[in-house]
């Protein structure tokens, strides 16, 4: 049965009451369309969300449309194997938009610019079939940031001095993934959003492609639009996710509603590390601080 958070007055005018609902089944039908996130979940970098999973096989079965909509850095074949091992089926989706896929077409656009990557080894297949040449950041014309080298244990301050220098080049950076942090099976990773936003504070240029930004939800929503035959009404449409700098932002500015996943990135405020059930008053002073209200909240997506 859903419930609704009875806040202070001081909480609600702060506009942080809002609906906590632990049935999608009870919001489904007022949706044609489902923009989801990924990593949060159907994932938290350890373990697949089987409940989840099932949620949205459920929503396609009833006619609904699904589109993952991730921060990762890959192209979406790759997403569709880490998928794979966290055992969520193919008929939990349509389609996938990765703020990879948009970084490849920005870079498809540049194909003699001279690429620094910044970011681990596992993210080169981002820039599979592209012609642009790597050069060190001397050289650079571009930078294309994926993250940190080494997230399972460095910070972004490991990055200023580069940064420094990269500044001083007068180099552009491609975001390719805007996260801060994700969930790595309860541990917070540094994303190359950090060092993004470091690089914007020394008042360098960023180039962002990915939630919360425009770009990754005008294709999401013309992939659905494709999946469907034309698109859907913006009121019909749901975004889900678990981060309030990206999912929430990302839905509040496309004019879609959204569904919050509290036991993802923002557990830990909300008291929801062991499990459990959300407290009204964390949430009410979780989303007096965010960029607005999402249309609901659950603690994990589940039918």
């Amino acid at each position: 049965m859903s419930q609704t958070a009875t806040l202070p007055e001081s909480l609600r005018t702060a506009g942080a009451s809002v609906p906590i609902e632990p049935a999608f089944q009870r919001l489904a039908p007022r949706y044609d369309v489902v923009l989801c996130d990924i990593w949060g979940v159907l994932h938290n970098g350890h373990v697949g969300a089987p409940a989840a999973a099932d949620a949205l096989q459920r929503f396609r079965a009833a006619g609904g449309t699904v589109v993952l909509v991730s921060n990762a850095p890959r192209p979406w074949r790759e997403v569709v194997g880490i998928l794979d091992s966290y055992d969520v089926p193919h008929d939990a989706y349509d389609a996938i938009v990765s703020s990879g896929e948009v970084t490849m077409a920005l870079l498809r656009a540049q194909p003699r610019a001279r690429l620094h990557h910044l970011g681990p080894a596992r993210d080169v297949g981002l820039f599979a079939g592209l012609p642009n040449p790597f050069v060190g950041l001397e050289e650079a014309e571009l930078i294309v940031c994926t993250g940190l080298i080494e997230d399972d244990h460095e910070t972004p301050a490991a990055y200023e001095e580069r940064l420094d220098r990269a500044r001083a080049l007068g180099l552009p950076m491609i975001c390719a993934n805007p996260d801060i942090v994700v969930e790595r099976g309860g541990d917070l990773i540094w994303c190359a959003g950090a060092l993004a936003e470091a690089y914007a504070e020394r008042g360098g240029e960023v180039i962002w492609c990915g939630k919360p930004h425009a770009s990754i939800y005008e294709r999401a929503l013309a992939t659905a639009a494709e999946r469907r035959g034309g698109p859907a009404a913006p009121g019909r449409v749901l975004a889900i996710g678990d981060a309030l700098r990206t999912d929430l932002a990302g839905a509040l500015q496309a004019g879609v509603d959204c569904l919050f996943v509290a036991a993802g990135i923002h557990a830990g405020e909300l008291g929801l590390e062991q499990g459990g059930e959300i407290d009204p008053h964390a949430l009410a002073r979780l989303l007096a601080d965010g960029p607005g209200q999402p249309t609901a909240v659950t603690t994990r997506l589940a039918w």
